[in-house]
């Protein structure tokens, strides 16, 4: 009798913590579910890109220059609305080129030697219909706060400039020249007295000019026909 009435005792006993672990085993796959619920699209919408300006205004970006000692400052040159600087990061803009004499910038670009020098390249650097000229290159030895015309006025669009890694008066610039026209300044320019005189170093013809140029930084002084320099032409109309 005294076993009989263990054994039941056990059984009622087992029957709560059966019932509970099966209630338990249907509860996981729902609570884990509901673990991965948690990340939805709506909260995944917070990490979306934002746009840190300044194109709401400005239209297309043409190219950055970027202090390599200080990533929170660089410049920002717009295909329409000059060029802009920031010191934050990109929190906020400050145009800097608005009183010069074109609003359409192709480059830009700073001395790998000197943060403060930033050469400019005007003229929008895409051939297509809706495209604004401009009226050379610039140079500035502040930071954006001055600038100074350094010629090359008749290319109308500078696709690239690229400076000296050591010698800042140094710089080669390719120039487009007009897009629907023949002659004014097309090639690869170079000056070495900072921009006070320029020599043609590569003409093609008066229907092309040259969009693009990569130095080969083990050696600079090669003339740009040779294999230090990858070359892109383009041939107006």
């Amino acid at each position: 009798m005294k076993r009989c009435s263990i054994l039941v005792l056990g059984l009622l006993l087992a029957l709560p913590l059966t019932s509970f672990a099966q209630r338990r085993n249907k509860a996981e796959p729902a609570e884990a579910e509901e673990e991965k619920s948690l990340v939805t699209s709506s909260v995944l919408s917070g990490l979306s890109f934002r746009g840190v300006g300044p194109a709401l205004t400005s239209g297309r970006i043409s190219d950055f220059a970027v202090n390599p000692d200080n990533h929170s400052e660089y410049y920002v040159a717009t295909s329409s609305g000059g060029v802009w600087k920031t010191n934050n990061a990109g929190t906020t803009y400050r145009p800097i080129f608005d009183g010069q004499g074109s609003y359409s910038i192709g480059c830009i670009a700073m001395a790998p030697s000197n943060p403060h020098l930033i050469w400019v390249g005007t003229g929008e650097n895409n051939a297509q219909r809706s495209v604004a000229y401009g009226d050379g290159v610039y140079k500035s030895m502040d930071g954006g706060k001055s600038w100074k015309k350094m010629g090359l006025e008749t290319s109308e669009h500078i696709g690239k400039i690229i400076i000296h890694p050591e010698d800042e008066n140094v710089v080669w610039v390719a120039a487009q020249g007009p897009l629907w026209s023949s002659g004014g300044e097309r090639g690869i320019y170079k000056t070495i007295d900072g921009g006070e005189t320029w020599k043609q170093v590569l003409e093609i013809s008066e229907h092309t000019g040259v969009n693009d140029i990569v130095m080969d930084p083990r050696d600079p002084e090669k003339p740009p026909n040779q294999a230090s320099f990858e070359i892109c032409t383009i041939t107006s109309a």
